[in-house]
């Protein structure tokens, strides 16, 4: 497969960082797979059959975050080592106190950590680095999981469902509607001894179908967040909570309306970077 790289370059007094974590998100929600950021900004690539360039435009014109002005360059690529472009140019093990550490294979092992998970990210999305997954495993972190069934919705890498058996929830189901990320998804659980959990390819219409869970991770976007939020509700076991990640401070008000109207009560919320997970459960 073919793909275009598109380079990023900003004239901005937000950080570079800032700007490359929102317009990743941005630019994932169009289609595209892969990210590398650096100090000068972010390369994006998207498969030739996916780039809509009227699309691009509009997104940058309509950048959530004002007074950033975008200059960008387009190549067209082959396929190539995703691994390797990680590996040089953006995943670095995250760690998150003495609890866990998440690595790539190719980063060497390290000692005193109680929930070590190696993950290969490829072409998907949620390693630890961005915001909104570093948000959902503090949370995660948090509760007692044993004997728990839990839903990794839009599951990417399948981190968070990976952390969740390791932390002893007894049925653990991951879903993702794109095909890298469900491929990702079964490797990084062989690499992980975590054959238990339920690898699905599909979208929340399909949830249903999964039984009824104890807790939800759902880590998306806002607008898919805000339609699927009514197939959750009706999956989550009697005193379940559903977690929430993949928008900003300024949208919880919306996300709040959504949640009342299929009946979840916001229950708290954290922040990073000015990423939000929050934290809902029925009324």
């Amino acid at each position: 497969m073919e793909y275009y790289e598109l380079s990023f370059r900003y004239e901005s007094s937000i950080e570079t960082e800032t700007i490359n974590d929102i317009l990743a998100s941005e630019l994932g929600n169009i289609g595209f797979e892969s990210f590398t950021s650096n100090e000068n900004g972010l390369t994006a690539c998207v498969a030739v059959d996916n780039y809509n360039p009227s699309i691009v435009e509009e997104l940058l014109e309509n950048f959530p975050v004002p007074g950033v002005k975008f200059f960008h360059t387009k190549e067209r690529i082959a396929d190539c080592d995703w691994n390797e472009e990680w590996e040089k140019n953006y995943f670095h093990p995250i760690r998150i106190g003495n609890e866990c550490i998440i690595r790539a294979s190719f980063h060497p092992e390290e000692n005193g950590f109680e929930y070590p998970i190696v993950i290969d990210p490829k072409m998907a999305f949620g390693t630890g680095n961005h915001a909104t997954t570093y948000l959902m495993l503090c949370e995660m972190l948090k509760l007692d999981l044993k004997g728990k069934e839990l839903l990794d919705m839009g599951c990417g890498t399948a981190v968070l469902a990976i952390l969740a058996v390791k932390k002893g929830a007894s049925r653990v189901t991951a879903v993702d509607i794109d095909e890298w990320a469900y491929n990702n998804a079964v490797e990084n659980c062989r690499l992980n001894n975590a054959g238990n959990i339920r690898v699905v390819r599909g979208g929340a219409g399909e949830i249903k179908d999964f039984g009824m869970f104890d807790y939800i991770f759902a880590n998306i976007n806002r607008n898919v967040l805000l339609e699927d939020m009514k197939y959750y509700k009706p999956a989550l076991a009697s005193g379940g909570q559903l977690f929430m990640s993949g928008f900003y401070r300024e949208d919880i008000p919306v996300v709040e309306k959504e949640c009342n109207r299929c009946g979840l009560s916001l229950l708290s919320f954290v922040e990073k970077d000015n990423w939000i997970a929050v934290k809902t459960g029925k009324m």
